[in-house]
């Protein structure tokens, strides 16, 4: 769709919520792998404010492959997350069929800052990132906290089955790789035996987050949240590809006292640091296998899909690194 199409569907999508109004404004703005992103102005007799137009693809995740929430799903998990006490956006409208703007979602803007490496390195974050480990082990808490049975469409991934997801996967691409198979096995022999279903983010890490000078602002990108190990999230959230240069081993920002300490001071889940440990591993597989993935992506006609995820495809050997350095550090 054209922007002048988007605008007037948008508008006319808003006017049927609530009171008249008109768009201006209507701008794209860059970022985002799986979703369209808009920022726009609404304008009504008397006020005006800025909001966020999500439009994400209408395809759900193939059978084998990571659970994706489709625009509705994700909405409601916002709204959950944020009765509960997360910090997210605030949901104003989920679009219909009838908006003829296809899946996705309107939300409040946010402000703040999203380029993981400003936010681990810019002076400008300096006060933010004394705080940013804390806050993010409060949010993870309040994650955690929320009701599984008032989310019934979350898939439940036990840690067995993120494994058969993944490696099959890789299988799919016939790659031949001795630190992947490495990887694959020593995963499959360290696997949790236990551990209590909740909420997990699964994406939630430096890069998806809001942050201004004082700090956490907003959770963002909650389409492949599912029902599994909260241990996974504090892990993700520890990996050094999500660091950006930065010094600090919990986003580039804090340390895992904090971030831990935080954690359960909020009410999280006893934190067993070898399970962390153990998912940051994982998670250092599951961004190694999707390298190979985007760097054989190829077009209909057998072309690399894009220049940038070969690109991608190039950085296999940095998580297969991290991973076999958390192995060899490991207390």
């Amino acid at each position: 769709m054209q922007p002048a199409e988007i605008e007037a569907a948008l508008a006319a999508a808003l006017r049927g919520a609530g009171p008249a109004g008109e768009v201006r404004g209507l701008r794209r703005l860059t970022g985002g792998a799986t979703k369209e992103t808009w920022c726009f102005d609404w304008h009504q007799p008397g006020t005006s404010g800025t909001l966020i137009l999500q439009r994400s693809a209408a395809t759900a995740a193939p059978p084998g492959h990571p659970p994706r929430l489709d625009a509705g799903q994700d909405a409601a998990l916002m709204r959950a997350a944020r009765q509960g006490g997360v910090p997210v956006p605030t949901v104003r409208l989920v679009l219909q069929p009838q908006h003829g703007l296809g899946p996705g979602y309107v939300t409040g803007h946010v402000a703040g800052e999203t380029m993981g490496r400003k936010l681990a390195r810019d002076s400008a974050f300096a006060m933010a990132r004394g705080r940013l480990a804390r806050q993010c082990g409060e949010a993870l808490a309040a994650i955690h906290r929320m009701p599984t049975a008032e989310l019934p469409f979350l898939a439940r991934l036990a840690p067995a089955d993120e494994l058969a997801i993944y490696g099959g996967l890789l299988r799919d691409h016939a790659i031949a790789h001795p630190a992947l198979a490495y990887a694959l096995r020593w995963v499959g022999q360290h696997l949790p035996q236990q551990w209590d279903a909740r909420v997990v983010h699964a994406d939630f890490r430096n890069g998806n987050l809001i942050v201004d000078q004082q700090g956490l602002r907003c959770v963002l990108d909650w389409e492949i949240a599912r029902i599994g190990d909260p241990m996974q999230d504090l892990g993700v959230l520890c990996m050094r590809t999500w660091r950006f240069g930065g010094t600090g081993e919990v986003g580039g920002f804090g340390t895992r006292e904090d971030l831990y300490a935080a954690y359960e001071a909020a009410g999280g889940m006893p934190v067993d640091p070898a399970r962390v440990r153990f998912w940051e591993a994982f998670g250092n597989l599951k961004w190694a296998i999707a390298c190979v993935r985007r760097g054989l992506g190829a077009r209909a006609d057998g072309r690399p899909a894009s220049l940038e995820l070969c690109a991608v495809g190039r950085r296999l050997e940095e998580p297969l690194w991290d991973f076999m350095h958390l192995l060899e550090t490991a207390p």
